[in-house]
């Protein structure tokens, strides 16, 4: 719904929305994740990107910045490179959230507006991240997370008191707006409306030149459009497995360890009783033996129990010294003296007198050496394997650390090193839409996408059982395909670029058609050409909108047109051109009452509050005043894509 309205009103509607500030003040927080060494010397301004007021932001802070949304975009779209995110106009989003942070900053400082310690104490409170096993703030974890990240604790309640400043800047201006009744049924009927015309597709294909492109018109192609053809990053992993295999016999228990562990575990061996029970407890002896005398001639222990208000409690198995731990040693020597389905004579513990009756007795004969030798040994070979097996890992980890290679280990374990095809940060191998990384990888992959080549590591893959050893075997950065190796593409993209400019022609020449009073078919018929048929639009905005977020870009033009004109529409990868044409535009109406026009009024009253606060920026970045240093901030581009 905000999205239609956002055409009609053509807002600007900037990067900082107000009732939604702390998502510029996590990317803050999230900008000095990444350090970098980098300086800019020798260039205009030395190495300042831009300066807002009297606030200096230099390169350094650009380019850790900058880095740190990459990492963040990646969790959206794990390939994305660099390069490309700078094609998309990255660095640019960076340093204006940049620029609104520093102008916000500077503007509260200017107004008198502040964020004192205990506020930003409360902040720092108030994060889960740094709240310990009980649920308070814990100052180890705080600690600890700022060091993983390489942050200070004076670079975090800079970036929290900012934020802070920011909402008491930002909240107040778009705080309960509202848009007028008469403004909103405006907008809110246009959602009946319905709208009647034609569309046509002019195809590039129809006047793509047949000859091949000279090479100077080729590469000049390919050069004004290098970022079209950016491949990502590519990894090529080389690794080895293994598992409990790996220490061979050094788990198989030896005798003496059997016959030692069968000794210091006599007791276990040893003949065993237990018993299970029935009883209940009476708080004197003479109930307790009238109770027992009772069952003896005849009645039952549940119906004696129910006679005295009393509930029977069924017990066990239990052995004699967990009977006398719950109970007495009385309690246990006469519960354990009494036979199979006996009343034992009652006896007293701590709660009262017992009456018991022994419902089952279960006896365990003893165990010799001989007969235990089965289950020791496989308690113990268990034992050896988690032993062994984490030996040999933390020598394996020690041994990577020292710098040792991943072929002279595998040489020494009898391993096998196998080697993936090139891989994407997602797992697929590059250039194939079915296949992927082995799934053994899955756990280290991520990893492998951050390492450098050649440096070796070990990841756990099935806990306690199966462990890899890992190494980046070649990285190839992500950058714009050679032209040598994908001639025949850009030849394509220049037939249909040059197709693209002829058949914008036409889409002129049919539009003036249309003026003159010719049908969208006549025009199209008078090109002499062949191209696909006319296509008759009669449909409601509500049917527009119920497609979401899939709306064709020629039907979104039909319905942001004045009625009885004409337009054209570039179609995407130039494929050609898209003829508009708006005849009758059938009005819609709408109740005050009518839900619809509710939330069209909420969502209009959002999008204002938005619109003031995005003014409200722009307005304090030209109080403060904005530079900024086009060479220094191309010098960080460089830097972050690797050219001199």
């Amino acid at each position: 719904m905000i999205s239609v309205f956002r055409k009609f009103l053509s807002s600007k509607i900037g990067i900082v929305v107000a009732l939604a500030f702390l998502g510029l003040i996590a990317f803050a927080f999230a900008a000095m994740d990444v350090s970098s060494s980098g300086t800019f010397g020798g260039v205009a301004g030395g190495d300042r990107v831009a300066v807002v007021g009297d606030e200096k932001i230099d390169a350094n802070e650009l380019s850790r910045s900058a880095t740190s949304a990459l990492d963040s975009a990646r969790q959206e779209n794990p390939v994305i490179s660099m390069p490309a995110f700078l094609q998309q106009g990255g660095l640019s989003q960076v340093l204006d959230q940049m620029i609104d942070r520093y102008a916000i900053g500077g503007f509260a400082e200017k107004y008198g507006l502040r964020a004192g310690d205990n506020l930003v104490n409360s902040e720092i409170i108030a994060i889960p991240a740094f709240r310990g096993a009980g649920g308070n703030f814990d100052e180890q974890a705080y600690r600890q997370l700022l060091a993983s990240r390489g942050l200070t604790d004076s670079l975090v309640r800079a970036d929290l008191a900012d934020g802070l400043l920011a909402k008491q800047v930002l909240v107040p201006a778009a705080f309960g707006t509202v848009m007028p009744d008469r403004l909103v049924n405006r907008y809110a009927s246009l959602l009946r409306e319905s709208r009647e015309g034609s569309i046509a597709l002019i195809p590039s294909l129809s006047f793509a030149p047949a000859a091949n492109p000279t090479d100077k018109q080729l590469q000049d192609y390919y050069t004004a459009n290098r970022g079209d053809y950016i491949r990502p990053e590519r990894r090529v992993i080389r690794y080895a497995s293994f598992d409990e295999s790996a220490i061979g016999a050094a788990a198989e228990p030896t005798a003496a360890e059997i016959a030692a562990s069968y000794a210091s575990n006599r007791a276990q061996y040893a003949a065993s009783e237990t018993r299970r029970f029935s009883q209940f407890i009476v708080p004197t002896q003479q109930a307790a033996t009238a109770i027992r005398d009772r069952v003896l001639g005849g009645g039952s222990l549940e119906d004696a129990a129910r006679e005295a208000g009393l509930a029977v409690a069924s017990l066990g198995p239990l052995s004699r010294k967990d009977m006398a731990s719950q109970s007495s040693e009385a309690v246990a020597s006469s519960a354990f003296t009494a036979g199979q389905n006996a009343i034992a004579t009652p006896a007293r513990s701590g709660l009262g007198w017992h009456i018991i009756r022994v419902d089952g007795v279960e006896k365990v004969a003893a165990r010799s050496l001989a007969q235990a030798t089965p289950e020791i040994t496989l308690t113990l070979r268990e034992q050896k394997r988690r032993a062994a097996l984490a030996d040999l890992t933390a020598s394996v980890e020690e041994r990577l650390e020292s710098g040792e290679a991943l072929a002279d280990l595998a040489k020494e374990l009898n391993l096998e090193i196998k080697t993936t095809q090139s891989l994407l940060g997602t797992g697929q191998v590059y250039g194939s839409q079915t296949e992927g990384a082995p799934p053994i990888l899955a756990p280290a992959l991520k990893t492998a996408f951050a390492m450098e080549e050649g440096e070796p590591q070990l990841a756990e893959v099935q806990r306690g059982v199966t462990f890899l050893i890992y190494e980046v075997g070649k990285i190839t950065p992500s950058a714009a395909a050679p032209l040598s190796e994908i001639r025949e593409g850009v030849a394509r993209a220049w037939r249909m670029a040059e197709g693209s400019k002829d058949a914008r022609a036409a889409a002129d020449r049919v539009l003036k058609r249309i003026s003159g009073g010719m049908t969208m078919a006549q025009a199209i018929a008078a090109e002499k050409k062949t191209f696909p048929p006319v296509n008759p639009i009669k449909l409601s905005r509500q049917e527009l909108t119920a497609q979401g977020g899939q709306v064709p870009a020629p039907l979104a033009l039909l319905f942001s047109m004045a009625e009885g004109t004409s337009k054209k529409l570039e179609a995407p990868q130039d494929a050609g051109w898209y003829v508009v044409d708006l005849k009758n535009i059938e009005a819609g109406t709408i109740a005050m009452n009518d839900p619809e026009f509710q939330n069209t009024k909420r969502e209009l009253g959002q999008l204002l509050a938005r619109e003031y606060a995005d003014q409200l920026r722009v307005a304090m970045r030209e109080e403060l005043g904005v530079e900024r240093n086009p060479v220094a901030i191309e010098a960080v581009r460089k830097q972050l894509v690797g050219e001199n």
